[in-house]
């Protein structure tokens, strides 16, 4: 058995925020897929994932500890994730991508022959890559499901944005600063309509409440005013920036 290197190590922590860590184990899908890529059994990354578990505080907090041994290599990568989501992100998905022997903008769906050339075709591929590794991450942590309505159709389901992309570069691909939610009430989160306290409750901009609302408004929006929603199996939305979009985006 040889050690496990830095980029196996990215590797695994990639796939570990894609999926929900309940489902993970030796036959799952991705679990199998990726340890063929590194040249490792689906029970070694299966292991690692565990690995990873025991340092997400969400984890503890629900009562799942992970696995209760790991290495440093894990408490490294953890680290170097958390400091610059960004850049880590792109840097495990290209080597998935080498190693399947692929370009990393393949799994996109985007015509790659109309990309630009040079820098923005980089930028461009860059950005993409790591909003999809969001969106997948976010979904992951909440099961597939809105976190206010719980409807499970993933087509209608957006990876939103706490504190908005433009506003904070280094925290924006944070899976801490997303939601899961519907198409609706995405919108109305992102035009301040809706927010979420720093105690996880939902609630409704007075001008929607004042309003003579008609069933429509009701069922959809009122309705939830004032309730939980579903927190995260891992990933938990940091409160700083639950507050900056109370303070900042909502029209309370």
């Amino acid at each position: 058995r040889t050690n496990w290197t830095r980029e196996e190590t990215i590797i695994a922590f990639n796939v570990y925020c894609k999926i929900p860590f309940k489902d993970s184990n030796s036959r799952h899908p991705e679990v199998v897929k990726h340890a063929k890529i590194i040249g490792r059994t689906p029970s070694a990354f299966n292991m690692k994932i565990g690995n990873f578990g025991r340092l997400d505080p969400r984890l503890r907090e629900k009562g799942i500890s992970g696995l209760s041994h790991g290495s440093k290599m894990e408490s490294d990568v953890w680290d170097e994730f958390h400091g610059n989501w960004e850049k880590l992100i792109y840097e495990s998905e290209q080597l998935i991508a080498k190693l399947s022997g692929k370009r990393v903008e393949s799994a996109l769906d985007i015509d790659a022959d109309n990309l630009p050339q040079g820098r923005e075709r980089e930028r461009v591929v860059r950005e993409r890559v790591n909003q999809e590794f969001f969106r997948k991450a976010i979904l992951s942590s909440y099961d597939q499901k809105c976190c206010i309505t719980g409807l499970d159709q993933t087509e209608l389901l957006i990876a939103s944005h706490i504190v908005p992309w433009k506003q904070n570069a280094q925290e924006r691909l944070n899976p801490q600063n997303g939601l899961c939610l519907n198409a609706l009430h995405d919108k109305a989160f992102d035009r301040g309509l809706i927010t979420v306290s720093t105690d996880y409750q939902v609630v409704l901009s007075s001008a929607i409440r004042r309003l003579e609302a008609g069933e429509a408004v009701k069922n959809f929006l009122v309705k939830f005013h004032g309730k939980e929603i579903s927190t995260p199996e891992k990933f938990a939305p940091k409160k700083e920036f639950l507050q900056y979009h109370n303070n900042e985006i909502f029209k309370g």
